[in-house]
């Protein structure tokens, strides 16, 4: 998740929301991304579309059922619905969105066999964003 929040702290050094994420596989990072959303002018350059785009080419398949995604922020339901189509094996994320966070739709957008751990590093994930949006308002 260190290593997550690294990747916040590059978006927001860009002024993008701060979400950054890392996949792993058999304990090594095989992927990294954060939000490229206001840089390229895309909606969905979201921290985990980028992971997952950089993850399937590093192993050479769209299926990433050995991986973990590291996220700061609970994935939005775009993210959850492409975690599902990918069938990642494990989600670990920091702080919840209850604004626009997959758990506000439903649980059922993730693939049913990928696990899920909430809460690591839940506070300076949640600092993080917070100290962002009040600067822009």
């Amino acid at each position: 998740m260190k290593q997550a929040y690294a990747e916040a702290l590059k978006a927001l050094a860009n002024d993008e929301v701060p979400v950054g994420a890392v996949i792993t596989a058999n304990g090594k990072v095989i992927a990294r991304g954060h939000n490229l959303s206001e840089t390229l002018t895309d909606a969905t350059a979201h921290a985990e579309m980028q992971s997952f785009t950089a993850a399937s080419n590093h192993i050479g398949g769209k299926y990433l059922n050995d991986c973990t995604l590291y996220v700061t922020v609970e994935p939005c339901p775009m993210c959850a619905a492409a975690a599902y189509w990918v069938q990642l094996g494990r989600l670990v994320y920091g702080t919840t969105d209850k604004k626009r966070g997959y758990t506000t739709i439903s649980l059922d957008l993730l693939h049913p066999k990928t696990t899920v751990i909430s809460g690591i590093m839940a506070d300076e994930c949640q600092k993080l964003m917070t100290d962002f949006f009040k600067k822009k308002r």
